[in-house]
């Protein structure tokens, strides 16, 4: 039987159930961290979620998802390729850590008057601003997981967000788990001299 991802990962495998998580232990978020100007000048919209009604449903429609996926819809090299992390379709970090945030982009949002605007390099700004969260949240001494089940739409009926705001990530946030460990695969970097040239 195929280990979960978390059962390998889990740097991110955050709480279990029963473990007790006060609020003012993970204070910076989402407030301060979401009110930042660099994050509301990108427009993107964040849901941050600690129901555990609501973080279920997400659940059970991200594996819903994810089953399709595993079993021929992600495309035989794809597939392969997880083999190497371990992943299948079992979430249960989605109901298991504190907090998620759901984040959208919004290709349009109102002008002053109400009327819709096109918003210009939406992708690029949610994908900076998200960056610039996740390390927050970092700082802050919280573990991220960056969850995009394909596709996402449920998000919008389970979050009750208008079909004009598009899913773009989720993010599993929370402290990791004690004895936590990553995938020796996942450790594989490419040195600097490949990614980079300085002139």
């Amino acid at each position: 039987m195929r280990r979960s991802w978390f059962a390998l990962r889990r740097p991110i495998n955050l709480l279990p159930p029963g473990a007790r998580f006060g609020r003012s232990r993970i204070g910076l978020c989402p407030g301060p961290l979401l009110s930042s100007a660099c994050w509301r000048r990108a427009r993107p919209r964040a849901e941050p979620i600690i129901s555990p009604g609501i973080k279920r449903q997400i659940r059970e429609a991200a594996e819903a998802e994810e089953r399709a996926f595993y079993e021929g819809r992600g495309g035989e090299r794809w597939l392969r390729d997880l083999e190497k992390l371990g992943t299948d379709a079992d979430k249960p970090f989605l109901e298991t850590a504190p907090w998620l945030i759901a984040v959208f982009a919004q290709p349009q949002s109102p002008d002053e008057a109400g009327d819709p605007r096109k918003n210009y390099y939406v992708k690029e700004s949610v994908g900076l601003a998200t960056g610039f969260l996740i390390q927050a949240l970092h700082s802050a001494g919280l573990a991220t997981l960056t969850h995009t089940p394909n596709p996402m739409k449920f998000l919008n009926q389970v979050l009750e967000r208008p079909s004009s705001e598009r899913p773009f990530v989720l993010l599993v946030v929370g402290h990791p788990a004690e004895g936590a460990t990553v995938p020796r695969y996942a450790l594989n970097k490419k040195p600097l001299d490949a990614i980079a040239s300085f002139q």
